[in-house]
């Protein structure tokens, strides 16, 4: 039961980042956003550098059900334009509806992280299906320093989501295949 409502208000926590920004993560804020009574965050999160570990494990658990999904749903992938159409899917996931309110926490931890290295520790890049299925596909076209290609352009990616985040709209296609193309050179 704890458990469980430490989850509920790590959602709601990640609900106000989404809407209020980091200034506006506070634990009345989580409380009201859970429709619950004054001090039921700071029961379960004491502090708020707790109230953003708890947030940031989640955001992190919820990033990583998302890739395993959207990877198994994929078939493998075998050509450059396979490889830009997962991403394309990935980058609209996190762009629209909740991905979108994810990615706006995302980078508010981000930026959190800076000065908080259990912050950073807890952001740092997982294995997942998804880096598994570019890592894979990389090593299969030959690519020398697989592990340092995949992250670059995974990196990439992350950052034309920041800026579409940021400026609006979608990435764009010749985006995506461009940084294919150079991870592929």
């Amino acid at each position: 039961m704890a458990s469980e409502r430490r989850t509920f208000l790590a959602d709601a926590a990640l609900d106000v980042l989404a809407d209020e920004g980091i200034r506006g993560l506070t634990h009345r804020a989580v409380d009201r956003k859970a429709a619950l009574p004054p001090g039921t965050t700071s029961a379960y999160f004491r502090t708020r550098a707790a109230l953003l570990t708890g947030l940031v494990t989640r955001l992190v658990q919820l990033d990583q059900a998302e890739l395993r999904t959207t990877a198994e749903a994929l078939p493998p992938i075998r050509t450059a334009e396979e490889l830009v159409e997962g991403m394309a899917l990935l980058t609209r996931q996190r762009l629209t509806g909740e991905g979108r309110r994810r990615s706006l926490a995302r980078y508010a931890c981000a930026v959190e992280s800076v000065r908080d290295p259990e912050l950073r520790e807890i952001l740092v890049p997982r294995q997942n299906a998804g880096r598994e299925a570019v890592r894979q596909f990389l090593a299969g076209q030959g690519v020398t320093d697989v592990e340092n290609r995949t992250h670059t352009l995974l990196i990439c990616v992350d950052g034309l989501v920041f800026d579409r985040l940021v400026s609006g709209g979608e990435v764009p296609r010749e985006s995506l295949e461009g940084i294919v193309a150079a991870a592929l050179r």
